[in-house]
């Protein structure tokens, strides 16, 4: 796996996805990404995730991808096991889009790609994440194009995709 530092995009990056098994990103080249932080008890819970899973339809065949990393670093809103994170987020809001393992976003054991994603496109502040929800809009080179607050709607982030498909 690279160093967050000697990556060049996104699909330099092997994470794991729910059931422990590597990802080797690369498997997106060509796709446009849209890389959220999950949360299950989180107040932008509903309208995120109803949003995405309204986007993703939409564009999957177009070579869109939504990549949801589950993190509980931000009030403990993502409690759950792995296996209940999915079963939720497939049940509830019918999330068609790969769901990932559990990551840290901030701090220390801060996930790789994380890393990268704030390097390449800071916070207002600093780069970290402030909540869930934080979204990255990735081109189908891997790179980060934008960065989105944990606020800012999925539906409004619909021309910005549509622009790079």
């Amino acid at each position: 796996m690279a160093a967050a530092s000697s990556a060049t995009s996104v699909h330099d990056f092997t994470v794991k996805d729910a059931s422990g098994k590597d990802v080797d990103l690369s498997v997106y080249k060509g796709k446009v990404l849209l890389i959220v932080n999950v949360a299950s008890q989180c107040g932008l819970t509903n309208s995120n995730y109803t949003e995405l899973s309204q986007l993703y339809p939409k564009y999957k065949d177009q070579g869109f991808e939504i990549l949801a990393f589950p993190c509980n670093q931000f009030g403990g809103q993502e409690p759950g096991t792995n296996d209940e994170i999915v079963q939720f987020a497939c049940t509830r809001f019918k999330a068609e889009y790969p769901i990932f393992d559990k990551v840290d976003v901030n701090g220390n054991n801060v996930s790789p790609l994380y890393k990268f994603l704030k390097s390449s496109k800071g916070g207002f502040f600093d780069d970290s994440i402030k909540w869930n929800f934080s979204k990255f809009l990735v081109d189908k080179e891997g790179h980060v194009v934008d960065r989105y607050a944990p606020t800012t709607s999925p539906m409004s982030i619909e021309k910005d995709i549509k622009k790079l498909l």
